[in-house]
C-alpha cells in the first residue's frame, strides 16, 4: 500500500475494496468529466468493471508501469478524485504521464494542484523518472492552471491528438523534469 501525504489531501493506491466508492465518484461526475474525456459505454460505470480496472492497475503497479491513486480529502478522508502516473517507460526515456480528475464539488480548492505536486515528487524521488508529461485540452482552463501551478512547462501543441466526444481535439503538451524539480 502506497500512501502519499500532502497538506490538504493525501493519495492512496486504490484497491479492489475501493471499487464501490470509486464507481460512485465516476457516476457523480459523469457529465462533468466527459467534457474533456472520451465518453464511456454504460457498463464502464459499474462496480464490476471498475474493480477489474483497479485489479489491472495493481498488476501494472507490481511491474512499476503504473500507479493509480485515489485523492482523499485530508480532513474527511472522503474520496474526491483520482490521479495516475501511467505509461511509465524506462531508459532511454525514463518518463511517464500524469492524468487526474477532481470531484466537481471540490474544484477551486487547490486539491488537484497539490495532488499533481505530490505524484510528481513521487515520480522523481521514488520511481526515479527523469520526465513527467501531461496532455491537456486548451479549452480546459482549470487543468491548464493546475499544471502551471504545479510547475509544469508548456512545450507545445499536439494537433488533433485525441478523439473526444465526436471530434479530434488539440492538446497542449506539458512536462516537468527532474532537473527542474
Amino acid at each position: 500500500m502506497i500512501l502519499l501525504e500532502g497538506r490538504t489531501c493525501y493519495l492512496r493506491v486504490l484497491t479492489e475494496e475501493d471499487a464501490v466508492i470509486f464507481t460512485e465518484l465516476l457516476i457523480a461526475n459523469k457529465e462533468y468529466w466527459t467534457v474533456f474525456e472520451p465518453r464511456h459505454d454504460p457498463g464502464y460505470y459499474t462496480v464490476s468493471v471498475q474493480r477489474n480496472k483497479i485489479r489491472e492497475s495493481l498488476y501494472q503497479m507490481r511491474d512499476r508501469r503504473e500507479y493509480n491513486f485515489g485523492i482523499f480529502d485530508a480532513e474527511t478522508s472522503r474520496l474526491i478524485g483520482h490521479i495516475s502516473l501511467y505509461s511509465i517507460k524506462r531508459l532511454p526515456f525514463s518518463s511517464g504521464f500524469v492524468g487526474y480528475s477532481i470531484d466537481e464539488r471540490e474544484t477551486g480548492r487547490g486539491l488537484a494542484t497539490e495532488a499533481v505536486q505530490i505524484v510528481t515528487r513521487f515520480a522523481f524521488e521514488t520511481v526515479s523518472l527523469h520526465r513527467v508529461e501531461a496532455f491537456v485540452s486548451p479549452n480546459n482552463i482549470g487543468s491548464v492552471k493546475v499544471l502551471e501551478n504545479a510547475g509544469y512547462v508548456r512545450e507545445g501543441l499536439l494537433r488533433k491528438l485525441l478523439y473526444i466526444n465526436g471530434s479530434w481535439e488539440d492538446h497542449f503538451m506539458y512536462a516537468s523534469l527532474a532537473d527542474d524539480y
